[in-house]
């Protein structure tokens, strides 16, 4: 076991589970990991190159050949910043699509893995408790209800100022919670020691103080 803490958020789409882990990492001066983007890097990679879903070998070499730089709250794929890029209901929806890849999975552990860095990490996805970090020092399964998932992914595009529906936006989460919960490899699932928190009548602040008081606890 690593001498690193580390506290794996994991949740559905839109449960709030970026925002917690980028609150609670700040909180305790730890490195934050957003495993999701990884993928997400991937997917955009596979848009832009016209590579099918459906061809693993090509999506796993875009994988493994990712040049990838997370600088503050921006992303940046080959040199060029593409931040905005990645959070498009496109790229979500492909990067659900390739994410059951085994091959895929499997080149992009290390390097989520690497980034277990003292003086501590916390880290979200929808693995990381289950299969990338299984010796955490907390888990936690974030969830909320569709309803009030959809409202907030709803809010979060219509700030960056993208046109969206609350009726298919509430679809498209029912899909991707319908695949991810499904696949063979990784799927989404709490892993046993995990904390459930359902965050739908709950603050941010709230949510990241009650993680805060269960890790302080672990660690006293």
């Amino acid at each position: 076991m690593s001498a690193v803490p580390v506290i794996a958020i994991d949740g559905p789409s839109a449960s709030g589970k970026g925002t917690v882990a980028k609150g609670v990492a700040a909180a305790l001066g730890y490195h934050y990991l957003e495993s999701g983007a990884l993928y997400r890097l991937v997917a955009l990679a596979s848009l832009r190159g016209n590579v099918s879903p459906a061809d693993h070998a090509r999506v796993t070499r875009l994988g493994s050949e990712l040049e990838v730089t997370f600088e503050g709250e921006r992303i940046f794929l080959s040199g060029q910043d593409v931040t905005d890029a990645l959070y498009t209901e496109d790229c979500g929806t492909r990067a659900s699509e390739i994410a059951p890849i085994a091959q895929l999975r499997a080149a992009l552990l290390e390097r989520q893995r690497a980034f277990r860095r003292p003086p501590g990490l916390v880290a979200d996805s929808r693995d990381m408790g289950s299969v990338v970090f299984p010796d955490a020092t907390l888990k936690v399964f974030l969830t909320a209800s569709l309803d009030v998932r959809a409202r907030r992914r709803h809010k979060q595009l219509i700030d960056k100022g993208i046109h969206a529906s609350l009726a298919p936006l509430s679809r498209d989460l029912a899909e991707r919670d319908a695949r991810d919960a499904a696949r063979s490899v990784a799927p989404l699932v709490a892993a046993p020691d995990a904390v459930q928190l359902d965050s739908s009548d709950l603050a941010i602040d709230e949510v990241v103080g009650l993680i805060l008081g269960w890790y302080r606890k672990r660690t006293q």
